[in-house]
């Protein structure tokens, strides 16, 4: 039965993905059909959420960059409070919840009350972004090293960043919530001495159908974004490794072949 994955009065916290259904893991498949109560995040697609049975509760808790409907607080408190009453919760999390999903204040808030709580991981939006560009975020002699990090500040606050560091030729820069600090970023690289022709990917709705890979360069980041509607999320990836490179053709159906009889 899908309920023994979850205990009455447990939390998961499941990875939703990007937002495609069909990247969930099969895990976290079953982790939704066995909840009572499901907390979801603003970006998870609406392909997940169509996955969750009909009757089971659906709450949802925002947290889209700029525009929380609830805060982390607040969402703590619901989920330990659904788990004290008994029920099977699952905390659903765009990408994977260890990758600036804040699960640590979420599995400190249910040990805190004694609450077992458990990760089920997700694909993160960067590895997506690339597999939808048939990119590699590592490249042999060219990205030696990944780097993921965000760009969410607090209002009218700089980045605070080691752009030093940051700006390295050999690696691949992955900055999520990026599309309000895109023009800040690209100048912090290029001052640091990233290279102004360095390759870039604009990743917008990484894996829904409207998804769209604008490819670019770094010194023309800022005027890129524009191009983007305010509340689409978007990821920048940043580094050699992003070259464009030729569509891959669509796989076609063999011709047939015709048997011939023997003589």
């Amino acid at each position: 039965m899908p309920h023994d994955l979850i205990a009455p009065g447990t939390v998961w916290l499941v990875g939703a993905g990007p937002g495609d259904p069909d990247l969930l893991t099969r895990k976290a498949e079953r982790l939704i059909a066995a909840a009572d109560v499901v907390f979801y995040d603003a970006l998870v697609g609406p392909g997940v959420l169509d996955l969750i049975p009909a009757g089971v509760e659906r709450v949802g808790v925002g947290k889209r960059s700029g525009r929380h409907s609830k805060d982390q607080g607040t969402i703590d408190d619901l989920i330990v409070a659904a788990a004290r009453a008994g029920r099977r919760v699952v905390r659903l999390k765009g990408g994977d919840p260890s990758v600036f999903g804040r699960s640590t204040e979420e599995v400190d808030a249910c040990a805190a009350h004694g609450i077992p709580v458990r990760i089920c991981p997700g694909i993160t939006a960067a590895s997506a972004a690339a597999a939808a560009g048939t990119l590699s975020l590592t490249l042999r002699g060219l990205a030696r090293s990944l780097t993921f990090v965000t760009a969410h500040a607090k209002k009218d606050e700089p980045l605070d960043l080691d752009w030093a560091s940051l700006a390295r030729a050999d690696t691949t820069l992955a900055v999520y919530m990026g599309r309000a600090a895109a023009g800040e970023v690209a100048r912090s690289l290029i001052h640091a001495g990233l290279a102004p022709d360095t390759p870039v990917v604009i990743a917008v709705n990484v894996s829904l159908p409207d998804e769209r890979l604008i490819h670019g360069r770094l010194d023309a980041l800022a005027f890129l974004v524009r191009t983007i509607g305010d509340r689409d999320p978007a990821l920048l990836l940043i580094g050699p490794a992003m070259a464009s490179r030729r569509p891959v053709p669509a796989p076609t159906r063999p011709a047939a072949t015709l048997s011939r009889s023997s003589v």
